[in-house]
């Protein structure tokens, strides 16, 4: 989890970019991948990915981690469409996904989290006029993101329990713990936003 990370200070050309024009170029490379629909295509996508990584600054390790974490999706796809498909679709599918999440990690690593916020934000004023608060959605937006290292955390806290008590080989009895976790880390949220008077309007 910690190799899907948040923004990471840098300044080659693509941190100088605006976070819209990194968002339309992630829309149209996963429009063009899906449009192409070639396990060619596809893997020559995938190993561009891989190269943007030290083209703009960041450690080819953050592919690989991303990569890491990814596999077992990848693998399950894979073998669902070798199984009752074609090889060249277990290929493309693959190797599509693999490239645009590790294009939207480089998004996400070389743009500032406020940054962000605040295009999302500037998106949703139009929506001012059916109800929606913009303010409202940059703060799910915010905890959206925050939540992110909170789930990276639970999962590291869990296994170092789960190995301090000499279990091996069931995985499964660490998810329990981490959604206890999660809702405990949940309820605290919402307990320091109510302190701070974030609900007083709609409880008005």
């Amino acid at each position: 989890m910690s190799a899907i990370g948040l923004y990471v200070p840098g300044t080659g050309p693509l941190y100088r970019a605006p976070a819209w024009a990194k968002l339309l170029g992630l829309l149209a490379a996963g429009v063009a991948l899906i449009a192409a629909a070639d396990h060619r295509v596809a893997l020559g996508a995938l190993a561009a990915s891989l190269l943007v990584y030290p083209v703009v600054g960041l450690a080819p390790a953050r592919a690989w981690g991303v990569l890491r974490v990814l596999w077992p999706f990848l693998l399950a796809i894979a073998l669902f469409q070798v199984l009752f498909g074609a090889w060249e679709t277990a290929v493309r599918l693959c190797a599509q996904l693999a490239a645009l999440v590790l294009l939207a990690n480089v998004v996400t690593l070389t743009t500032r989290v406020r940054e962000m916020l605040d295009l999302f934000e500037r998106a949703a004023r139009p929506l001012r006029h059916v109800g929606v608060d913009p303010d409202r959605v940059a703060l799910v937006l915010a905890l959206t993101v925050r939540s992110i290292p909170m789930v990276a955390v639970a999962w590291r806290t869990s296994q170092e329990a789960y190995r301090a008590r000499g279990l091996s080989g069931r995985p499964h009895l660490l998810v329990v713990p981490v959604i206890v976790q999660l809702l405990r880390m949940a309820d605290a949220t919402g307990e320091a936003l109510v302190a701070r008077g974030i609900d007083d309007d709609t409880r008005a």
